[in-house]
């Protein structure tokens, strides 16, 4: 059982990293292999849009640009579930969150046969620094995302400055939880 989360926070120890510390931490206790991947230490481009909105992503479910998304598209397809921790900016998820899984779900929705990520759980969460300004609509983007990639939305987590301590007990729990469905063989 395999469980990857991606950081989309530049800050590798802030309150982002933090909340996906906390999930992994409780779905390693629970049994769960986990990873935890830096996205803002990756070579990730956007999507260059190829042959008029849609290149070989559209026809083999491949991607062109050779960086580090092929990669880390191949070790989520690996894990049984993801769990996305992403700063809220602007009321979005972070810009290296959204590059990668723009791409994502462009390969994942096209090509031959069903996406491998169809049916697993995914655990978003949004962290704001500030005031929580945002919070909502950024949860609703990672919402919109995991259903892009056919996942079940297992748990969205929003957390402030203010909520931190508390919130960090709260993504644990769901970490453990996260871990025992995948392992009851409750996501597919």
């Amino acid at each position: 059982m395999q469980i990857i989360g991606l950081n989309g926070s530049p800050n590798e120890d802030g309150l982002t990293a933090s909340m996906l510390r906390s999930a992994l931490d409780g779905s390693a206790a629970a049994g769960a292999s986990t990873e935890l991947v830096h996205l803002s230490s990756a070579q990730l481009e956007a999507c260059r849009q190829c042959d008029n909105g849609w290149g070989i992503c559209q026809s083999e479910g491949e991607c062109i640009i050779k960086d580090d998304f092929e990669g880390l598209r191949g070790r989520l397809r690996a894990a049984d579930a993801l769990v996305v921790s992403t700063p809220v900016y602007y009321g979005e998820a972070s810009e290296v969150v959204k590059c990668f899984l723009d791409r994502l779900r462009r390969c994942e929705n096209a090509g031959p046969g069903q996406s491998p990520l169809e049916g697993r759980f995914a655990v978003g969460i949004a962290a704001a620094g500030g005031s929580g300004g945002g919070i909502v609509s950024c949860q609703q983007v990672l919402e919109r995302y995991f259903q892009h990639l056919r996942m079940r939305v297992f748990d969205l987590i929003p957390v402030t400055r203010l909520t931190w301590e508390y919130k960090l007990v709260t993504a644990r729990s769901a970490g453990v939880a996260l871990a025992e469905a995948v392992r009851l063989g409750d996501q597919r």
